[in-house]
């Protein structure tokens, strides 16, 4: 994971550890799908936000039945 020497948010760091599975998947994005990701999370104003957030990243609408 390179991000051109930029920080991760603290609360997307701490949401992603919480999730191995989501880590993994996030781990295995290129960089450019990683970063987008990631200017995501820096729009999240609340920890449930970005709770929120990290726990959705790779759940798709056909994932709902």
């Amino acid at each position: 994971m390179i991000f051109h020497d930029e920080e991760f948010p603290i609360g997307f760091t701490m949401s992603l550890a919480q999730h191995p599975d989501v880590l993994r998947q996030f781990a295995s994005l290129s960089a450019g799908e990683q970063q987008q990701i990631v200017d995501g999370s820096r729009k999240m104003k609340s920890r449930e936000a970005m709770q929120n957030y990290v726990e959705n990243l790779f759940h798709s609408s056909s994932d709902i039945n």
